[in-house]
C-alpha cells in the first residue's frame, strides 16, 4: 500500500514538472498530473530505456521526457479537436 502511494506521489511530481516545462501545467489538475506522470513514465522508459536515477520504480529522466511528450501530444490533439 505504501509503495502505491509513493508511486502516485512521484507520478504527480513528474506530471507537474512536465506541465511546468511545457507551460501547460496551469490547466492540469492533480489527477491529470498523476495520469500524465504515470503514463509518461511508462512511455519514456519504453522509448528511452531504464537509466538514470530511479525513484519508486520509475527512471526519473526518461519518465519526465515521456511525460513532456505526452502532455504536448495531448494538448495539441485537444487544440485540434476544439477548433
Amino acid at each position: 500500500m505504501l509503495h502505491l502511494i509513493w508511486t502516485l506521489l512521484i507520478g504527480a511530481i513528474i506530471g507537474a514538472v512536465a506541465g511546468w516545462l511545457t507551460n501547460r501545467g496551469g490547466s492540469m489538475s492533480w489527477i491529470a498530473n498523476i495520469v500524465a506522470g504515470l503514463i509518461g513514465s511508462a512511455l519514456g522508459e519504453h522509448i528511452l530505456g531504464y537509466w538514470g536515477p530511479v525513484v519508486a520504480g520509475m527512471a526519473i529522466i526518461p519518465s519526465i521526457i515521456g511525460a513532456v511528450i505526452l502532455v504536448l501530444v495531448v494538448s495539441l490533439a485537444l487544440k485540434i479537436l476544439i477548433k
